[in-house]
């Protein structure tokens, strides 16, 4: 279980500030929405370690996550924006999630992962010649190497159209469902959230309710 309780957060500036509580279940997409400028970025800055918080507590299965930094925090982290280098090709994109010590068994694991996620044809294809939805895809793969248990999805299918937006989140769901994840996922789209969501926040004044 991941876990926040209390954390509080003011940026620079600000007269009124955030506090946020919430659970997220391993295996279960927790949806948090509210309007622009609302916090939900912040909020998942904090989780991600890139903003620290005043006060409060993060912990996951009874570990507290605030002492470590982001490059060592169970994290990842899924943009709009999909962060590929168009330069490469989908499997070398892909390599980039690899650890270290991933020795003579990486090419496999690659094209593992590029399989699970729907890719099983495109590794040798260059990231600029792929679709939106591909390059998601791709970046979710990638994901899948790192093998972080808690994955932040920030608006991941609002450049894509509506078919591949669909196919994307029922992959996101499966993948979370699958390998156990906590995954907490910002969005506008209110269908997004009612087909993904096991659990729904709200952000209203600064702070999370049940939705």
């Amino acid at each position: 279980m991941l876990t926040a309780d209390r954390m509080r957060f003011v940026h620079e500036g600000q007269s009124e500030g955030y506090e946020f509580s919430f659970a997220a279940e391993p295996g279960v997409v927790t949806a948090i929405s509210g309007a622009s400028g609302s916090g939900k970025s912040t909020l998942l800055d904090l989780v991600a370690g890139f903003l620290k918080p005043m006060s409060g507590s993060l912990v996951l299965d009874g570990v507290d996550l605030l002492p470590l930094p982001p490059e060592g925090r169970p994290v990842s982290l899924l943009l709009q924006a999909d962060n590929l280098f168009d330069h490469l090709s989908a499997d070398d994109n892909v390599r980039l999630g690899l650890p270290r010590n991933a020795g003579q068994g990486a090419g496999q694991l690659i094209s593992n992962a590029l399989t699970e996620v729907g890719l099983g044809r495109v590794e040798k294809q260059l990231a600029r010649t792929l679709s939106g939805g591909q390059k998601q895809r791709v970046a979710l793969a990638r994901t899948l190497l790192r093998a972080r248990p808690v994955l932040l999805l920030d608006e991941p299918f609002s450049a894509l159209d509506d078919e591949t937006r669909i196919a994307m989140r029922q992959t996101v769901g499966e993948l979370t469902q699958r390998h156990g994840w906590h995954t907490l996922l910002v969005s506008h789209h209110l269908d997004d959230i009612a087909a993904l969501a096991g659990r729904h926040y709200r952000i209203e004044q600064g702070k999370l309710l049940p939705a």
